[in-house]
This record gives structure tokens, sequence and C-alpha cells, in this order.
């Protein structure tokens, strides 16, 4: 929620610099959230909680996943050219993250013949990648949902506004002028949570990005480490 407030403060500071000592950034938000209906503003903010919920699970998931992976096939490598097979598969079942599995995936198999490895590794690789992109579909879903669900409160609020005017029998320039208001403040909220999750989502793409290029050229080490060895 901290997050939606820093970017409800962007978006307002111009307009409403000169009441913010009178008011309060705080009292301001509240007032905007109570005008824009605090159904569809509330739901709109259960989308922001939960789409921050699932990427702040990713990011720490991630963070925790990056290693040296040269580091680590540095010393690997000098472990299987000694002979030490199995302290190199102690150290990759003593490093977190998906670079180590793999690479302890391929150990295993080290008897077997290159093509059997390298199968493994691609086919367990999959898995790692999978693990990695878990949740980030309910990312995208709550990033397509916050704009739509402020567009929804627009019509609605709209079509409030069209009976209230027809209700009065006039078309009075308040009523339209605050219909109007409480109307699109349900979609400048759901844009303003759209972006603040897509930013969150496009970082932890460039986190699984990285750790995708890791797996794959730890793989590629490995096999021609394996291949040296078996020759």
């Amino acid at each position: 929620m901290k997050i939606g407030a820093m970017g409800w403060m962007l978006f307002f500071s111009l307009p409403l610099w000169a009441q913010e000592e009178e008011t309060g950034l705080h009292q301001t938000l509240r007032d905007k959230f109570v005008e824009g209906g605090n159904g569809f503003m509330s739901v709109i903010a259960a989308v922001l909680v939960i789409g921050l919920a699932f990427c702040i699970e990713r990011i720490i998931y991630l963070s925790l996943s990056e290693i040296n992976a040269k580091r680590l096939m540095a010393d690997i490598e000098k472990k299987v050219e000694e002979g030490d097979v199995e302290g190199a598969k102690t150290l990759c079942r003593e490093t977190r993250g998906p670079v180590a599995s793999i690479c302890y995936q391929g150990l295993l198999r080290i008897k077997e013949p290159m093509d059997s490895i390298e199968r493994s590794i691609q086919s367990y690789g999959s898995v790692q990648l999978a693990k990695l992109e878990k949740g980030c579909s309910w990312i995208t879903l709550c990033i397509a949902i916050a704009p739509s669900l402020g567009f929804l409160g627009t019509v609605i609020g709209m079509v409030m506004a069209f009976d209230q005017i027809e209700f009065a029998g006039d078309i009075s320039p308040t009523i339209v002028a605050g219909g109007m208001k409480v109307a699109l403040i349900t979609t400048i909220f759901g844009i303003i949570v759209a972006l603040i999750l897509q930013l969150f989502y496009n970082y932890i793409l460039s986190k699984i990005d990285h750790l995708t290029a890791q797996m794959e050229e730890s793989a590629i080490s490995l096999l021609d480490v394996l291949g040296k060895v078996k020759s």
C-alpha cells in the first residue's frame, strides 16, 4: 500500500501542493478514495495488495536463487578433473539456486552417455525455469484487472451521473461535473495500480532472464567438462 500511496502522491502533487499543509497527504488520499466509491476502490486496492504480495514473493525467491555461477563452475571443474565427483556433488547440494541443481543432475549421470546427460540437463532445466516463473501469471492477471476495474467503475459512475440528471430533470453542470469526477477517479487509481505492478513485473522478468542465461551457460560448461573427462 505504501507503493500505491507514492503513485497517488506523484499524480496529485501538482494540483494539491498548495493544500498539502492544510489537509495533509493522508487526508487527501482518504478523501479521493471515498469520492471514488468504497466498493470499486476497495476492490482495486485489494488487487494492488495481492499483486504486490506475488511480486515481493518472486523478488525474494529470485534474489535467493542468484549465485556466483562462474565461481561455482570453476570449483566443479576443478573437482571433476581431480576425480572428486562426490565432492562436486556435495558442492552442488550445498549451493542454493537452479544452476547448482542442474549441475547436480548432470553429475548424477556422469557414467551415462553424453546424449543422456544432455537430455537430463535440458529436462531439469525446464523444471527449474517453471519454478522461476511460478506466480508470474497472477501478477499479469492483476495488471490486466486493475485498469479494467477502473474503467468499469467509470462506466457505472457515468450511468449513475445520468440517473442523477434524469432525477433532477435538468442538466446541471454541478451534477455532471460531480458525477464525472467520481467516475474518473476509479480509472486513475486503476491505471496507477497497473503501472506500479508493471514496473515490479518487468524487474522480475529481468531477474528471470538473468538466471536463465546463467543456467544455459552453466549447462554448456558442465557438458564441456564432462566431455573432457569421459573422452
